[in-house]
């Protein structure tokens, strides 16, 4: 479903649950998608709304900073799952639903409503660009503005992606509206941050479980307290999640360590540690091949947002939030 799809499925069914019926009109404020107005007991309750296909943990950020610039707001999606729920209710953010299920606290009215299954729709054929393949494209494309304009073939060795891949990739992303054509032959992605959540959704899915390579931990247990003096060989590893986070903000001291590399079997002798599903040491492979990124012993501020910004812990979702400002808002908002 599209943003005006879901509106109007979610206000349909809160018609049919509650008999409570609701007008829409997007825009046109270019941090929102637009307000919704409520009939509720002989009132007209206007809310700003945020519209997303599914809401997910990382993008709560996000709406809480919405909800604290915008009030009366409501997050309408076609799914939220009950532990977001919970979290939008603990700090009264009011939501709705595909299924009807609502939740509106404005003080003196209370509407809460919960158990509806959302509709469910026909899943479409697959974009190319959101495959395992894909991802590893977006993600240089997001890193590298003057990547979507390179040759097919130097695109294809920098994201190791077989090249009959690359054009699939970029005719997905045209089709799901997130390439501008400028002329004839110079190319521009647009919506960029809609593009962002929507690779940090298929990271969280679909890429990074393609990438473990084990968990493990330390024989001795304190070395995790002295990660930084670890032996990782640039070009090869590339730390990432927590360690980065504390590189680059020095407000989060690392407590997992996230590495992409391409040595594990060499850094589980070097490091003398031992495979454990519940450690601290989580090894991804490096999924990209340039010599310039190569020379940092970080990932880019790309992959840090999303390693930290996937996890349950809110210090490093407030880490990815700093890194997100200081690194990535002018390319993104």
């Amino acid at each position: 479903m599209n943003e005006n799809q879901i509106i109007t499925v979610a206000l349909e069914r809160l018609k049919e649950q509650t008999g409570i019926h609701g007008g829409w009109k997007p825009g046109p404020h270019k941090e929102l998608d637009g307000k919704l107005t409520l009939f509720v007991h002989a009132k007209n309750l206007r809310l700003f709304v945020e519209v997303k296909k599914e809401l997910r943990q990382h993008m709560l950020p996000n709406i809480f900073e919405l909800a604290g610039k915008h009030q009366p707001f409501m997050i309408v999606a076609e799914n939220i799952f009950p532990k977001l729920k919970e979290m939008l209710r603990e700090k009264k953010i009011a939501y709705l639903d595909t299924g009807g299920n609502i939740y509106l606290n404005t003080g003196t009215i209370l509407i809460w409503i919960d158990g509806n299954r959302p509709v469910e729709e026909k899943k479409p054929v697959t974009n190319r660009a959101f495959t395992k393949t894909g991802l590893k494209t977006v993600f240089y494309l997001l890193l590298d503005k003057n990547a979507l304009n390179m040759p097919h073939r130097k695109l294809a060795e920098v994201t190791g992606v077989a090249l009959g891949n690359i054009k699939n990739v970029i005719e997905g992303l045209r089709e799901a509206g997130f390439i501008l054509q400028i002329n004839a032959t110079t190319l521009k992605l647009q919506n960029k941050h809609a593009l962002l959540d929507r690779w940090i959704t298929g990271y969280r899915e679909i890429l990074r479980p393609a990438l473990q390579l084990g968990t493990y931990k330390f024989w001795d247990k304190n070395k995790i307290q002295h990660w930084q003096k670890l032996k990782v060989e640039f070009g090869e590893d590339m730390w990432g999640g927590e360690p980065a986070g504390e590189i680059l903000t020095n407000y989060l001291t690392a407590a997992d360590l996230t590495l992409y590399t391409n040595n594990k079997t060499a850094l589980v002798t070097k490091w003398t540690i031992i495979p454990d599903e519940n450690g601290p040491i989580h090894f991804y492979k490096k999924f990209w091949k340039d010599e310039m990124l190569d020379k940092e012993k970080l990932v880019p501020p790309i992959l840090v947002y999303a390693d930290l910004i996937l996890t349950d812990d809110p210090r490093c979702q407030e880490t990815a939030q700093i890194i997100y400002d200081k690194y990535l808002i002018d390319e993104f908002k």
